[in-house]
């Protein structure tokens, strides 16, 4: 019964009632969420997937061959854009590591440039938290513009400038202080 009202609801939505494609919607969507709070273990993601996928199941519903129900269609969609996040967060994982090894190098040849002790230098940077350190390098050692890495990373503006402005703050009081 239910998969014969879905069929119609479909065929009436790919005809160009959106009212019906809203009937979907509002059949499923408690559905998705609640799979996708399972999967994530995250309300806010899961909400942005189930939206996603939403969005993908409207602009593909012409795909949907009818094979099946309409809910396991919905459901592979979302499970393959949270696998394709999952591995975009793994190639920026792999990317700041990257980031990481070539910030370890230049700050070396930089000590050695002005003379300073590289254990110092590295140690009282490595002593930022990972979500200040970043915003730091990307700015001062890469030079990417606040919104680049506001972007890059995912946070608002304000916060990067923020962030660094705090990181070079502890910075220059531990080096102050070490002088004294």
């Amino acid at each position: 019964m239910e998969l014969e009202e879905d069929g119609v609801l479909i065929q009436m939505a790919l005809d160009g009632d959106d009212d019906a494609f809203t009937a979907l919607i509002q059949r499923y969507y408690s559905f998705l969420y609640k799979y996708l709070l399972k999967l994530t273990l995250d309300e806010e993601l899961s909400r942005d997937i189930a939206q996603e996928t939403m969005l993908k199941c409207y602009t593909h519903l012409s795909s949907y061959k009818g094979e099946g129900k309409f809910s396991t269609w919905m459901i592979s969609i979302a499970s393959r854009h949270y696998m394709d996040l999952l591995r975009r967060k793994k190639r920026e994982r792999k990317w700041l590591d990257q980031v990481k090894r070539t910030l370890s190098r230049q700050l070396t040849w930089q000590a050695d440039q002005k003379g300073m002790e590289w254990s110092d230098l590295f140690s009282d940077f490595n002593q930022l938290d990972a979500d200040v350190r970043i915003p730091v390098l990307l700015h001062h050692y890469y030079g990417y513009s606040y919104k680049e890495i506001s972007h890059m990373i995912g946070i608002k503006e304000g916060t990067v400038k923020s962030r660094v402005h705090n990181g070079l703050k502890q910075l220059r009081k531990e080096w102050n202080d070490e002088k004294e």
